[in-house]
């Protein structure tokens, strides 16, 4: 009896496996099969499909959830008999179906608070389609893709530009989303008669899916697309300006709607989710809003007072008077000339380093001693 795909198996990870390690082995396998790099080898080309129509659903985490629910259940796996059908629906002719097998719709089961079985498989496949109808999927959402940016400390804090590139799924430009080679004409798939489904015998009931050789478009060309080895897509490599708001720090985020993977079918585009991490500075800190800046003094300007000159995030300078007797690490606060953000700002805080020298020479020596017996200091 056929079995329904298990999509780890299909991407050859455990059902354990992070969104990190799926998405590793996704690309991993991707690349492998790729029709561009297998040319004359349409098992390649179908391999490819398996491995994306997996990663569709794993590669969401919320697809993904839905799926596992399900395997639990035991839909990928004989139904075992889970869930209440709902009164009436579905009801067997006498004697049973054909082979013993039963009509099975995921839409006649409910489980609990979860709802239909049809509610969940139709989220994450796109729809269920009806046995012995004809199917035409509609726009499909592109998916989401996410991405770790790394910034300058500048950046991050006072706001900026700065040139990310992503891989992306894009509409083929050669077929324009059809998946059909110029010149080449669409007809009806013949693994699923244009119903965009079919149905697998599976612990006793007919379960239906979508169709994997049109992927439940319910057509396919006569001759596909060299290209994009008729999916429709290509993945390619884009070049963008992502805008950096002021006072992101490391693990911030922001989506930036429509800049992720290409909809199918005239569908929306997904969203580009970026993760900050930001460099740190060889000169500044951060503590919250507030810039810290160490800056070095003599012992003399700590002893006597002085008055030092200190850049600012935006490349000013500001003066600092530093009175006498002042000790390591006292911090001076310029407010205003820190990190703005949200209506909030932050101030600059100069933080002083004494410095003690290493060597005298003979002659520093003695004045400093001079210097001490005349304080009364001890050494």
């Amino acid at each position: 009896m056929a079995q329904t795909k298990d999509y780890y198996a299909v991407l050859g990870v455990p059902a354990s496996a992070t969104q990190d390690e799926l998405k590793k082995q996704y690309r991993k396998l991707a690349a492998k099969h790729h029709p561009d790099k297998n040319p004359n080898d349409p098992k390649a080309a179908e391999r490819f499909k398996e491995i994306s129509e997996a990663y569709q659903v794993l590669g969401d985490a919320e697809k993904r959830k839905q799926y596992d629910q399900m395997r639990q259940l035991g839909a990928f796996g004989g139904f075992n008999g889970v869930g209440a059908r709902r009164p009436g629906a579905g009801a067997p002719p006498p004697g049973g179906f054909p082979g013993g097998a039963q009509s099975f719709k995921f839409e006649d089961f409910d489980i609990g608070g979860l709802g239909g079985l049809g509610d969940i498989f139709s989220s994450m496949f796109g729809g269920g389609a009806k046995a012995g109808g004809a199917r035409a999927r509609g726009p499909e959402r592109g998916q989401d893709v996410e991405s770790q940016l790394t910034i300058p400390f500048r950046v991050a804090a006072l706001g900026g530009k700065v040139p990310i590139e992503l891989e992306v799924n894009e509409e083929c430009a050669t077929c324009h989303g059809s998946g059909a080679a110029p010149g080449a004409k669409v007809q009806t798939c013949p693994e699923c008669q244009g119903r965009g489904s079919i149905s697998f015998g599976q612990g006793g009931f007919a379960v239906q899916r979508p169709c994997p050789m049109c992927l439940g478009k319910g057509s396919v060309p006569t001759e596909r697309c060299p290209t994009c080895g008729g999916s429709g897509e290509v993945r390619v490599r884009k070049k963008m300006n992502i805008t950096v708001p002021p006072g992101v720090d490391t693990g911030t985020k922001i989506r930036l709607k429509g800049q992720g993977g290409h909809g199918a079918r005239n569908g929306p585009a997904g969203d580009l989710l970026i993760t900050f991490q930001v460099e740190p500075d060889r000169f500044f800190k951060r503590e919250g809003l507030d810039v810290i800046a160490p800056v070095p003094i003599n012992i003399a300007q700590a002893t006597l007072g002085s008055k030092i000159s200190v850049r600012t995030l935006d490349g000013k300078k500001v003066a600092i008077k530093i009175p006498p007797g002042t000790a390591n690490g006292k911090r001076f606060r310029v407010r205003g000339q820190g990190i703005t953000k949200d209506d909030r700002q932050g101030d600059l805080i100069v933080q002083v380093d004494v410095s003690v020298p290493d060597k005298l020479t003979d002659e520093q020596e003695k004045a400093m001693r001079e210097f001490a017996e005349a304080g009364g200091l001890k050494y």
